[in-house]
Formats: C-alpha cells, sequence, structure tokens
C-alpha cells in the first residue's frame, strides 16, 4: 500500500507530461523504485546525522541551547544557516539563508548579515569606539560565531570590508533617535546589505565575475535576535519561524511569527502589483511567479529584478545573454529585500522556536513540527541522567518528574538532536508512523529526480529556559 501511494505521489509530481516522455507509465516509477537501493536503518541515521551541531549555553539567558541540521538536495546545498553571539550588545542571532540560481547569495549574505544587524544595535558612543579600533591590534569583535563553515575568498573579504566600514560611517553621520527602535535596526541592516551586493557588481572590482555571480543569484532569509524574553524574527522571503507554545492542558500549538512573501499572500501580491501601472497587472504576477520567473516576492540579490533595464543591457546581458531581463520588464524595481519584523515577548509557555528553509515546511505543517518537536522533547528527557531542575524540590514534584520521564520512555527518539529528528519524520514519516522503505527511498534518490521529491532543508531548533523565563520582570 505505502509503495503505491509513493508511486502515485510521484506521477503527480512529475506531472503526467513529464510521464509520457520519460517513463512512458507507472511500469516505470514501480521498476524505478525497485532499483533504488535499500539502506540499512544505520545508513539511514548515519546520511541525516552527518551535519547535525548542537550549542549549549551556559544558563545566564534565556536560551539554553539549540539543535541545527542540513540536508542537500542541490549539489552543492543552496541553504546555509548562520548562528552567533552578539558580544558589544546583548542577545543571539540566528538564521537560515535559501538561496536560488544557485548557493552564492545565501553563501555571502549568511557571513555578512548578522555584523550588518549587530553593527545597526550599537549606540553611537560603542559605534565610534569600535570604528576607531578597527584598524589597530586589538580590535574589537562583534560577534562570536558557532559552527561557522563558510570561507570566502581573501580578495573578496577586502571588498566587503570596505564596504562594511562605509556602513559604519553611514551610522555614525545618522542623527541618534531618542529611542532605539529594534525593528527598524533590521530593516536597515537587511536593505544595506543589499543595496551593498547591488553596489559591488557594478563596480570597477578586479574579480567582477564573482560579485556579478552573487547579485544574479538571489536568497530569502529569516533572521531571529533573542535578548532574554525579547524575540524579533525578521523574514525576507519565504523561510519561516515557528514558536512552539505548550498550553496549562499539555496541548501544543504552532505560533508563526514570519510572513510568507509569496503568491498565497494576497496582502503581498496586492503591495507589488500597487507600485506598477495598471497595464501590467497582468504580467506583473504571472503563473503565481514575480514575472513569471521568481517564486519568492521577496529576496536578497536577484537584481535583474531590481536594475534598471539599461544597466542590465549593458553589464549583464553581455555576460548572461538576453534572457538575463525578464519579459514585460518595464518599471524595475519590481523585487526588494525589505523584510517583515515581527516582536513577541517569550513566556514559560513558549518552549522552543523552529526556523527552516522552505524544504522543511514543503514537507510538514509548522503544527506537525511543533508536535514532533515537543514529543522528542520529551522522549529526550530519558537520553540523559536525572537531572533535578532546582533546590528543594517537594517530593510531589520529583514524583511528577519521575512520571514524566518514564512516559518518555514511549517516545524515545532514536536522534538526540531535534533537527535531525524533524528531517527523519520530514521524509520518512507517516500517519502509521516511520516507514524505513521511503525514508531510504527518500535518500538514495538520484540527482537528476531528488528535486521533484524534496528541496534542501535547514532547520535550527532553539530552545528557552522556562525557569529564567519564570522570573523575568512583567
Amino acid at each position: 500500500m505505502i509503495l503505491c501511494k509513493s508511486i502515485n505521489f510521484f506521477c503527480n509530481k512529475l506531472g503526467s507530461t513529464v510521464i509520457d516522455k520519460r517513463c512512458g507509465s507507472k511500469s516505470f516509477i514501480l521498476r524505478f523504485y525497485m532499483t533504488l537501493p535499500r539502506l540499512t536503518p544505520q545508513e539511514v541515521t548515519t546520511i541525516l546525522q552527518a551535519n547535525e551541531f548542537t550549542k549549549e549555553f551556559n544558563g545566564s539567558g534565556s536560551i539554553k541551547y539549540y539543535d541545527s541540521n542540513q540536508l542537500a538536495s542541490n549539489h552543492p546545498i543552496e541553504d546555509t544557516r548562520s548562528e552567533a553571539q552578539c558580544l558589544l550588545t546583548k542577545g543571539i542571532l540566528l538564521g537560515v539563508f535559501d538561496g536560488h540560481g544557485g548557493g552564492a547569495c545565501a553563501q555571502v549574505i549568511s557571513k555578512r548579515l548578522f555584523s550588518y544587524i549587530a553593527a545597526s544595535f550599537l549606540p553611537h558612543e560603542l559605534l565610534k569606539q569600535y570604528l576607531n579600533m578597527m584598524g589597530t591590534d586589538e580590535p574589537l569583535r562583534l560577534l562570536e560565531e558557532f559552527n561557522d563553515k563558510v570561507e570566502l575568498l581573501a580578495e573578496i573579504k577586502d571588498l566587503y570590508r570596505a564596504s562594511f566600514l562605509t556602513f559604519l560611517s553611514d551610522l555614525l553621520q545618522t542623527e541618534p533617535t531618542s529611542e532605539f527602535q529594534m525593528e527598524t535596526a533590521l530593516e536597515s541592516a537587511f536593505l544595506r546589505l543589499d543595496t551593498d551586493l547591488s553596489s559591488e557588481a557594478l563596480s570597477d572590482f578586479s574579480r567582477r565575475d564573482a560579485t556579478l555571480t552573487v547579485a544574479m543569484s538571489g536568497a530569502v532569509a529569516v533572521v531571529a535576535h533573542i535578548d532574554g524574553p525579547h524575540l524579533h524574527v525578521a523574514n525576507t522571503g519565504d523561510c519561516q519561524a515557528v514558536l512552539g507554545v505548550l498550553s496549562e492542558n499539555n496541548e501544543w500549538t504552532a505560533k508563526i511569527m514570519t510572513v510568507e512573501h509569496n503568491t498565497d499572500n494576497r496582502t503581498e501580491v496586492e503591495r507589488i502589483l500597487s507600485e506598477h501601472p495598471n497595464n501590467e497587472r497582468s504580467t506583473v504576477i504571472k503563473m503565481e511567479r514575480l514575472l513569471g520567473q521568481l517564486a519568492p516576492l521577496r529576496s536578497f540579490g536577484d537584481f535583474r529584478y531590481k536594475w534598471d533595464k539599461e544597466i542590465l543591457k549593458e553589464q549583464v546581458v553581455p555576460l548572461f545573454g538576453e534572457t538575463a531581463i525578464p519579459p514585460n520588464y518595464h518599471t524595475p524595481p519590481y523585487l526588494t529585500a525589505r523584510p517583515d519584523v515581527k516582536y513577541h515577548r517569550l513566556t514559560p509557555k513558549d518552549k522552543f522556536l523552529i526556523i527552516g528553509s522552505d524544504g522543511l515546511w514543503d514537507m510538514v505543517s509548522p503544527l506537525q513540527a511543533v508536535r514532533l518537536v515537543g514529543e522528542h522533547m520529551s522522549g529526550k528527557v530519558i537520553l540523559s541522567p536525572l537531572r533535578l531542575p532546582r533546590k528543594n524540590m517537594k517530593l510531589s514534584s520529583i514524583n511528577e518528574l519521575l512520571l514524566q520521564r518514564k512516559e518518555g520512555l514511549k517516545k524515545k527518539p532514536l536522534d538526540s538532536n531535534a533537527a535531525t529528528h524533524l528531517l527523519r519524520n520530514a521524509l520518512g514519516g507517516t500517519e502509521c508512523g516511520m516507514d524505513h522503505v521511503k525514508l531510504s527511498h527518500m535518500l538514495t534518490l538520484p540527482g537528476e529526480v531528488v528535486r521533484v521529491f524534496r528541496d534542501d532543508i535547514t532547520v535550527t531548533v532553539v530552545y528557552t529556559d522556562t525557569e529564567f523565563l519564570r522570573h523575568c520582570p512583567p
């Protein structure tokens, strides 16, 4: 039965036209499935756990730890992720970046965006001190990055450093306001980095091929900043962040902290249509895509939808050809990197935040993801020795803790990392439980068809410290 459902799923995903041309009939799909190598449970686990990472904190803030993981569909993967501690201000930044048209833009913004954000948080006096010390032997550090695996070319680093120095100088020239606005700072950082990507691609830089590659590819992004009980989430595009909230009745709910910028969002569609003449209403959004081509309606990079047509003709067409100019390109820009920013004050009921690229959300709903992580949280308790969360606990409270631990035995997970647990269930979960055959097939699909079934998946699960939040002043 499960195999038949998988065959139907494959046919539906490819569509009848492709099936007729490539396969001829469902019998081809049956043969295709039968010829896929069958992985052992241990081989599946080895693949799923290859990129997992866990970072624990010292218990002085609202974050206990986070789990992250990635699974590629594209080769190389077009998703990236970043996490960092702000050193000159309080707070932790966590981000997921989903590239398209290649991974160049996503890699670059994952390396640079947090610095722009952290600098935007600095008060003027501290900003001035930071700028003055940048050229000394002991410069101040803005960030402490975790699990950073992206490395940029040295000559491009110099260009990016020059852009960042100009940004810092511009920040100093801005008149300080009486009250700091986190939303404004996040929005300004997103937009300024995107502007710098444009300027760098159009400059006389010797490695202009590299900067143009970044500019012509694109990336959507979601960034969370957590400082004590204060959570801000900024997103551009269709990555999502979802809070897992546990009610007093022990029921999980999902609080979505992002706004998807795609054609499912009617408000976003109307915003774009309002920015262009009425005679373009039938072409600005076509086939549920921007100008019939781009699925996300906001993104970094993708300057073929932002630059003036003359710039595209002079700078881009000679290298990328006439197709670099989208059809019906009359009144640019059609695209922006401006994020939507949401604020939420964390409470003891807010147990974790899931940040993921759309490859995850294509597979599971926000509520399903929250329930999976919630179950993992319960089951993971028994993977480590029992530790009392606070001193001088009453026997009744200890007994309740032991009962919870006993209940967790029924849900003992295969993975200690919650992001890996999400990956496993997104790919192999069914209404009847985990299907090893389905999971094995999803991990052994050949490169020419894997994108039909799944996208790159990047996920970070951030756990809050309930005791810290319980004692935060209102």
